[in-house]
Formats: C-alpha cells, sequence, structure tokens
C-alpha cells in the first residue's frame, strides 16, 4: 500500500478519506486554501499545505500546486475526492509525469468515459442504449439552437465536464435558448474549468438510477448494484438510497451488466458510476459516467458492507478485487440526505456563517459523514454541502423511520439548513410510495407550503414554546411539599421507636 497520500479537496469528503488512510496506516496529507485553514480536514491530517486564495481557481483547481504540494510532502499518490480535479485528465497525467500514483482512472478511461460526449460515444459502440442527443460538444450556441429545433423541446443543455447539476440548464422554448446557454457555459466554466457543452433530449418524469462498478488491473470489472437517484433539486441530487424501490432483478441484471461491458469497452480500472435514466416501462437509457467516487457512495457501503475508498486505495496500488459481483449479496436498505448549508425560505441560497452549535444524531443504522464543528465558520466560496446522513435498516420503512428519528435529533444554530426540507420528502405520501422522478421535487417545492415545515419555522415554535413555558413557571405560585405518604410516616415511626 501507499506511504502518504494527498487529499485534493476539502469538505465532508477529504476528512472521509482520510479516516481511510488512518485505518490502513497510510499518512494523510491535505492542501488547504487561505479560507480553509481552520477546517476540519486540516486539522485531522497529518500533514497540511497551503495552496492558495479562496476562489477555486486559484488553489483547489490548480494543479501546479497541488502537485508542489505532493511533491514537497514526498507523497506517492493523490486521491482527488470528487468534484475539483476529479475528473479532469490532464491532472491524471500530471500525476504520472510527477511519478505519482492517481488514485482514480487513466486519463485515457477518463477521456473516453467521463467526458460526457465521448462516454456517450462509446455506449453507442458497446451496444448500450443512449439517451438521443449530440455526440459532440457544440461549439457556437446558435448551431445548439438548430440541434434543439431538430430534436424538439424541451432539451437539457449540459457540460462535457459535468457533474453535481453544474452547467445544465433545461430549455422548453426558443426564447429561452441564448439566456441558458450563456448561464450552463459560464457556470461549466468556473466549476470544472471547461465551457463546453452538449444536448440531450429531455424525457419526461424519469428516474435517475445508477450503477456503482469496480474494475482492477486485471481485468476484473463488478457491479456493486443500484442506487436510486430521482429525487433532485434543479437537477442536483439530494436523497439517495440503495436499492432502488422500483428496479427488479430482471432489470438489475440487465443494468449491471450493460455497465460492466461499458466500463470493459472503456479500460476502465478504479471506482465509477454509469448512470442511467429508467422511464416508466422499465427501459433505460444510459447518461453518463461518474469516473470518480460519488458523493453517495455511502449508501452502497451501508448495503454491501464493502468500504469503497479503500477498495479504490488498493486497487490504486495494484491489488486484485477480493470478490466477484455473485459473491457479493446486498443486505437491508441504505438512505442519505445532503444537509446543506442553505436557507429554505430564502429560495436555498446559501448561508454561510460560524456554527455556534451542532446536535449529531446517533443510535442504530445511523452514519454521519461531514467535515464541519462548531466554532467553524461556513465560507461562500465553496458548495455548501455539510455533512451527509445516512441511515440503514433491514427494510425501506425502518429505513426511512431511523432516518426521520435522526433528522429530529439532528439541530445546528448560526446558520440555516435543509433539515427541514427532508423532514417534510419522508411525510409525502408519493416519497413513502417510492413513486419519485427527477421533477418531483421540484413540482412538489412548487407547491405552497407552510415555513413551519422548515427549520426557520421550527426554531420559531420552538422558541415560543420555550418562552411560554418560562412565562407559566415565572407565574405560578411556588409548589407545596407534598404529604408523606402513611407507609412513609409509619417507617419513620418505627425509626424512632429503634432509636429511643
Amino acid at each position: 500500500m501507499f506511504r502518504k497520500i494527498l487529499i485534493a479537496n476539502r469538505g465532508e469528503i477529504a476528512v472521509r478519506i482520510l479516516r481511510a488512510c488512518r485505518e490502513l496506516g497510510t499518512r494523510s496529507v491535505a492542501v488547504f486554501s487561505d479560507v480553509d485553514r481552520p477546517a476540519l480536514h486540516v486539522r485531522l491530517a497529518d500533514e497540511a499545505y497551503p495552496i492558495g486564495p479562496a476562489p477555486s481557481r486559484d488553489s483547489y483547481l490548480r494543479i501546479d500546486k497541488i502537485i508542489d504540494a505532493a511533491k514537497r510532502a514526498h507523497c506517492d499518490a493523490i486521491h482527488p475526492g470528487y468534484g475539483f480535479l476529479a475528473e479532469n485528465a490532464a491532472f491524471a497525467r500530471a500525476c504520472a509525469d510527477s511519478g505519482i500514483v492517481f488514485i482514480g482512472p487513466s486519463p485515457e478511461a477518463m477521456e473516453s468515459l467521463g467526458s460526457k460526449t465521448s462516454g456517450r460515444q462509446l455506449a453507442q459502440r458497446a451496444e448500450v442504449p443512449t439517451v438521443p442527443g449530440t455526440l459532440e460538444p457544440i461549439e457556437k450556441p446558435d448551431e445548439a439552437q438548430i440541434f434543439a429545433q431538430g430534436m424538439g423541446y424541451p432539451v437539457l443543455l449540459k457540460a462535457v465536464a459535468g457533474g453535481g447539476g453544474k452547467g445544465m440548464r433545461l430549455v422548453s422554448a426558443d426564447s429561452e435558448f441564448a439566456s441558458a446557454w450563456r448561464d450552463a457555459s459560464s457556470e461549466a466554466l468556473n466549476a470544472f474549468g471547461d465551457a463546453r457543452l452538449y444536448l440531450e433530449k429531455y424525457l419526461i418524469h424519469p428516474r435517475h438510477i445508477e450503477i456503482q462498478i469496480l474494475a482492477d488491473a486485471h481485468g476484473r470489472v463488478v457491479s456493486l448494484g443500484e442506487r436510486e437517484c430521482s429525487v433532485q433539486r434543479r437537477h442536483q441530487k439530494v436523497i439517495e438510497e440503495a436499492p432502488s424501490p422500483i428496479v427488479t432483478p430482471e432489470l438489475r441484471r440487465k443494468m449491471s451488466e450493460s455497465a460492466v461491458r461499458l466500463a470493459r469497452a472503456g479500460g476502465y480500472v478504479n471506482a465509477g458510476t454509469v448512470e442511467f435514466l429508467v422511464d416508466a416501462n422499465l427501459d433505460y437509457y444510459f447518461l453518463e459516467v461518474n469516473a470518480r467516487l460519488q458523493v453517495e457512495h455511502p449508501v452502497t457501503e451501508q448495503v454491501t458492507g464493502l468500504d469503497l475508498v479503500k477498495l479504490q486505495i488498493a486497487i490504486a496500488a495494484g491489488h486484485r478485487l477480493p470478490f466477484a459481483w455473485e459473491h457479493i449479496t446486498p443486505r437491508g436498505h441504505a438512505m442519505e440526505v445532503r444537509l446543506y448549508a442553505e436557507d429554505p425560505d430564502n429560495n436555498f441560497f446559501p448561508s454561510p456563517g460560524k456554527i455556534l452549535s451542532r446536535r449529531m444524531p446517533t443510535g442504530p443504522g445511523i452514519r454521519m459523514d461531514d467535515g464541519v464543528y462548531p466554532g467553524w465558520t461556513v465560507p461562500n466560496d465553496y458548495d455548501p454541502l455539510l455533512s451527509k446522513l445516512v441511515a440503514w435498516g433491514n427494510s425501506r420503512e425502518e429505513t426511512i423511520a431511523r432516518l426521520r428519528r435522526a433528522l429530529d435529533e439532528f439541530a445546528v444554530t448560526g446558520i440555516k439548513t435543509n433539515a427541514g426540507l427532508f423532514r417534510r420528502i419522508l411525510t409525502e405520501p408519493d416519497f413513502l410510495r417510492g413513486e419519485i422522478h427527477t421533477r418531483w421535487l421540484d413540482e412538489l417545492l412548487s407547491r405552497p407550503v407552510c415555513s413551519a415545515d422548515f427549520d426557520s419555522g421550527a426554531e420559531q415554535a420552538a422558541l415560543i414554546a420555550a418562552v411560554l413555558w418560562h412565562a407559566a413557571q415565572n407565574a405560578a405560585p411556588a409548589p407545596q411539599q407534598a404529604a408523606a405518604s402513611e407507609w412513609k410516616l409509619e417507617g419513620r415511626r418505627r425509626l424512632l421507636d429503634r432509636n429511643s
């Protein structure tokens, strides 16, 4: 295994990776921007190196600074986490050129599968069903608009180097196209350093289901089953679960075979995710490959008992996978919610600021992956993801019950969070029946709701209750001492008789 690994990321995923390193006996090295100097991943790492100002383009997206830090720390491997440079083939090549192992797929596999357009081309060659759309990046918005008119609206503009819903816009008419193109390309450039876009036909009410794969350098590729990721807000996943409530054993087998076939065709090595859209007829269409660890990887870990980060590191070190898919039997049901520092009452606007206090949920079946602590100031420079709350149970119903209980235990002051959104979702009849799709949450949020369903309303109710309780205590007369019971009086008399 490796002696020292640099983690080219921040927040909860950096903490997750360095904890795996510590369990493996491998030293961990953190990097941090100026604003992240007091961050938890910096505190927990064995070593830490500054890489520049807060904007990610000046720090976490600077390949030269990260490679320089790895060299100064004498690291033999780099784990990119997700986001930032995780799917950047140039970064993977820079690692190889510097004699440092990149814990992820090769640059060639990343270019053939991680790029959204080349992945679609490869899927077609591997006879994997794909969503209709363009197979090449489109350079000019006028050309893209002509393609959109030919396919028919609605269409999706998507970043070639995208992920996490960034650089993506839904376009429903010609009049929306120019502004959507401008916004999507600008967001893609800021998030990934690549402004290129492509077009995809927008399917009505599909489900978003992904297959987790692992592949070693010795030719073994396995599927670890599916995750349901259909609960999304503006194309950003907010709840994930495994297994999917609608996937049959036959559909699971077909999707897994397609995912493995595609990974083999692309020469993929390490952990990755093959994403599909599934329609009402249970027909599935290849969407894209995420050539990295996913935010939602804990739900797969919970139902398989595997540590995907440790397996990533082992694969990168040249080890063989110790199992085949048929030997892995998923157990129970797992569900993850993404807790963000954002204000649901203000259109989910980011809520940076100092965390004054925090109460963590615990108990059976509960896991919390996070990178924050009381007293730390949430910056306004990055994605506002704070923590991932994961519940496991023997059934979907038990998992939901445990997740509800954990959300009731969770509390944070000083900033707003979206915890109240999940409390609402977990009571919705459609969600409880598993009748969801990728636009379901957006449609739910478009309906009026009492503010008490969110954190701010709950906090106000709690404050009012506390004030009323204190007022009642102050107004009530002093309680009289209760009279002693007859058996207590008899006991006292007998004690006096013995002492006299």
